[in-house]
């Protein structure tokens, strides 16, 4: 697989193709999936195209470097995800070809691609991902974080034995494959070292996860500064490379948030100047002052406002991307990302915090249902934390859009499991309606309701009857159709 590695650009591809059934049988509804990995606007874009009765499809998709790797699937098998390889302004086709198992039995791919990494590459991928030592969890959180950063060291160089074992992977796939468990491993195990180092504590001394800090006794977690995060060095973030990484969008997410980093928010200042504030904190740490990768980070400062808190650029903030980057291909990319938003923006609810720390355990739903009658009730128990809860709001903000003006009330639950300053962060770009919960008040929820993990959900009709309860989103579609049909 050779890809290009140097060119940003504010650019569509498209991909076409055929999906073929044993004894041509297209007659239930199918659908292709592609999500597109944009790393200059910090997210990814999810597009779905039904194939039609002759098993054809076709999608248009926005990209932002010239070569693209995207994760393909088909709803025939849709746990098969694919890594199909798009490029700016030309046409991909894939034809795939089903036994009557719905397994893969043929595909052909224009222009062509090495089949293994296409089929199997997301597989190692995945293995790498979930891959356990076996070995008995070991107390971290009374060691120094110099031994800490070695033992993450340690566990990513076991993931990448096993891409590095694969033989049938491409080299320059390989590459990539090993920068996105890097990238992995350190912002979600490194990164945020007293949450892991509590985690830890809890793993090790048989402490149920689901205990807040507010529930148990927690030894003291050494205080780090800056100075901890001289690993970032051996990543070589200039390397163009990581723009191909799927992880590559959340690192740069958890790198501009980190408490520790404290980077400056960009807001309206000129980019010159954020630059340079910028770079007096990180340019020791990272191994350089200057190159491509300082421009990304401007970009995914911008990004993190559009995504997170779905806001618009400002007239000074557009002002001083025009005068940075001029006509440039960053500039149309935020740009193009800014309308987007604009139009999500039309349909935002503003955000509300409601306070129930007062409300008994038991009486805190009852309470949230009693300020919504005559309304269909959807609530949300999710965490800053957890990816799969965030992934669903994102997929599902333009159906939620759809019911502005109905009678139904959007509420999120969440506790202190989610840090506060996080928390009220993020729920600018959720809009709707907030609770932090106490341990013991989301605890009672979470055995009453029979939950296992986040995301869950509640659904309320408009007598404020419980009529469903869900662990996992199961789509946009199918909630959709749970709302519709209680109004």
């Amino acid at each position: 697989m050779v890809i290009d590695t140097s060119s940003i650009v504010a650019g569509k591809a498209k991909i076409t193709g055929n999906i073929i059934r044993q004894n041509n049988a297209n007659k239930d509804s199918i659908f292709v999936n592609i999500n597109v990995p944009h790393p200059i606007s910090g997210d990814y874009a999810k597009y779905k195209a039904l194939v039609d009765q002759s098993g054809k499809f076709s999608i248009n998709v926005d990209v932002e470097t010239v070569v693209c790797l995207t994760g393909f699937s088909v709803s025939l098998n849709p746990e098969k995800f694919l890594t199909v390889k798009l490029t700016n302004a030309r046409v991909t086709n894939v034809n795939i070809t089903y036994d009557e198992n719905n397994n893969i039995k043929n595909i052909d791919v224009i222009p062509a691609m090495n089949q293994y990494d296409m089929t199997e590459g997301l597989v190692v991928h995945g293995k790498a991902f979930d891959y356990r030592s076996g070995k008995k969890a070991e107390p971290l959180y009374n060691k120094s974080t110099d031994y800490f950063l070695n033992y993450a060291k340690t566990d990513l160089s076991e993931r990448l034995e096993i891409v590095n074992n694969d033989t049938l992977i491409s080299k320059e796939l390989k590459g990539i494959l090993s920068k996105d468990l890097s990238l992995y491993i350190y912002s979600l195990l490194v990164f945020d070292y007293e949450n892991i180092m509590i985690f830890n504590y809890k793993e090790t001394n048989g402490v149920p996860n689901n205990k807040n800090s507010d529930q148990i006794k927690i030894p003291h977690i050494q205080k780090i500064d800056r100075t901890y995060f001289h690993f970032l060095k051996d990543f070589n973030l200039n390397d163009t490379e990581y723009l191909h990484c799927f992880n590559f969008l959340e690192f740069q997410k958890v790198f501009l948030q980190n408490e520790t980093l404290n980077l400056p928010k960009i807001v309206d200042s000129d980019i010159p100047s954020w630059l340079k504030n910028v770079k007096a904190i990180l340019a020791d740490l990272v191994g350089f002052d200057n190159g491509q990768y300082y421009d990304i980070l401007v970009a995914n400062a911008y990004a993190l406002q559009l995504n997170e808190e779905l806001k618009p650029l400002t007239e000074k903030q557009k002002e001083n991307i025009k005068k940075y980057w001029k006509n440039g291909e960053i500039a149309k990319i935020l740009f193009r990302k800014n309308q987007q938003v604009i139009e999500f923006d039309k349909f935002k609810s503003p955000v509300v915090v409601n306070d129930v720390s007062s409300v008994p355990d038991n009486k805190v739903i009852e309470k949230i249902i009693a300020k919504h009658k005559g309304k269909v009730v959807l609530i949300d128990l999710w965490a800053t934390r957890c990816g799969p809860c965030l992934e669903a709001m994102q997929q599902f903000r333009s159906t939620k859009g759809n019911f502005h003006d109905k009678d139904v009330a959007f509420v999120y639950l969440t506790n202190e499991s989610s840090p506060r300053k996080k928390w009220e962060e993020k729920i600018k770009g959720i809009g709707d309606e907030h609770y932090y919960l106490k341990g013991a008040q989301w605890e009672y929820i979470m055995n009453q309701f029979e939950f296992e993990y986040i995301p869950s959900y509640l659904l309320y009709n408009k007598e404020g009857v419980l009529i469903n309860k869900f662990q996992a989103f199961p789509g946009s579609d199918k909630v959709k159709v749970m709302i519709n049909g209680l109004l």
